[in-house]
């Protein structure tokens, strides 16, 4: 079921895990099934990107200086780093699929 619009032919062309894997506005974006042109998620998701992943970097840098201070950070350091890295992968994917309009990629691809 498509519920986002193409920027750029005005159809409800993109389902919610679609628009997910569209991607922000620095990256190429997805094709729209009907016009062929591509979209991507605005300037909002980007900023969204930048904020989260570096605060999840931030709790990554003090896990790492603080993960011998008390048995039990000793010992899930790295499940918890491996989950922090983890969620820099996926809730901004998520995030994408509900949040943020389409907008148009201005990307000039080379071979194209």
């Amino acid at each position: 079921m498509s519920i986002y619009t193409c920027p750029h032919c005005g159809e409800k062309t993109f389902t919610p895990l679609r628009k997910a894997m569209t991607g922000s506005i620095r990256t190429k974006g997805k094709t729209c099934p009907k016009c062929g042109k591509l979209c991507v998620n605005g300037k909002g998701a980007a900023v969204f990107d930048a904020i989260y992943c570096l605060v999840a970097f931030v709790f990554v840098i003090y896990i790492y200086l603080h993960g011998a201070d008390n048995e039990w950070w000793y010992y899930h350091e790295w499940p918890m780093v491996f989950g922090i890295v983890m969620s820099m992968l996926i809730v901004p994917r998520i995030v994408h699929a509900f949040f943020f309009k389409l907008e148009q990629s201005i990307r000039i691809d080379a071979y194209k």
